[in-house]
């Protein structure tokens, strides 16, 4: 891995949880941090102790972001590594009852905040002459999660994302990765931690996922999924091809590049 010493991070969702795990290993390997997160209270008392940036904003909001990135280069002159962690579940299982709002929350933080996240840091990696961004995903972006379909559904959206565009911000020197872990110990199961740990489910501790977080960070592969699991070595998500075509073609072809301009309308 890389050394981290000198470079600049943002962490978003950084004021607790897996984001706050994120942001100290980061400031203990030398990297100045800006720690991003709605609840702007979190997000001081956590820069405070790292000596890093505090910033209050909704990474979901696509007009928060140049501000975010400003702020960031203004305090260290550029940005390097960004982790784009902050996410929300709904809570509700039943496809139903999910309102116009929960759907808004969960699309807005979770998918939302990471593009607009990427969208606005790639020039700033760029100008740099590269950099390295790990998205929060989840188990629940490789399988199907019942007991909460919209996350899921966003999930997925992430890790299509990410494996999307490995390739194209390689060109730029960028890498560009997913972590996803099973159910990790955090603020957002707080309602449920009984619940599965009576059960005697296997929660991951948020330094185990931070651990992956930093070595993608400070490595070269990229659009890869790792999976996390409690007591298991983490681990890219070997993706299955699907069935290649019947007539002509060849085993994995992809579309020409000149398809992606096309008016297909």
């Amino acid at each position: 891995m890389a050394s981290l010493a000198g470079k600049v991070a943002v962490v978003t969702g950084g004021g607790s949880g897996i984001g706050l795990a994120t942001a100290t290993r980061l400031a203990a390997a030398g990297a100045s941090v800006a720690v991003v997160d709605l609840d702007g209270a979190s997000a001081e008392r956590v820069a405070g102790e790292l000596d890093g940036l505090a910033l209050q904003a909704d990474v979901g909001r696509s007009d928060e972001w140049p501000s975010i990135v400003e702020a960031v280069t203004r305090r260290f002159g550029g940005i390097d590594l960004a982790h784009l962690n902050a996410g929300v579940t709904t809570g509700e299982s039943d496809i139903t009852k999910v309102t116009d709002e929960i759907y808004a929350r969960a699309t807005g933080v979770n998918v939302d905040g990471v593009f607009f996240g990427v969208r606005a840091v790639v020039p700033a990696m760029a100008a740099r002459g590269g950099g390295s961004i790990v998205a929060t995903a989840s188990l629940a972006g490789l399988i199907g999660f019942s007991p909460d379909p919209v996350y899921c559904l966003t999930k997925h959206a992430v890790v299509g994302l990410v494996r999307s565009l490995g390739p194209q911000l390689g060109e730029q020197g960028i890498v560009i990765n997913a972590v996803c872990p099973s159910i990790v110990d955090t603020p957002l199961i707080a309602d449920m931690r009984e619940v599965l740990e009576s059960s005697g489910f296997p929660l991951i501790d948020v330094e185990a996922v931070s651990t992956v977080v930093v070595e993608l960070l400070g490595g070269d592969a990229s659009g890869e999924a790792m999976v996390i699991q409690a007591g298991r070595e983490a681990l890219p998500f070997r993706f299955a091809r699907p069935p290649g075509p019947r007539a002509g073609g060849t085993v994995g072809q992809m579309p020409p590049k000149e398809f992606a301009a096309h008016d297909q309308a």
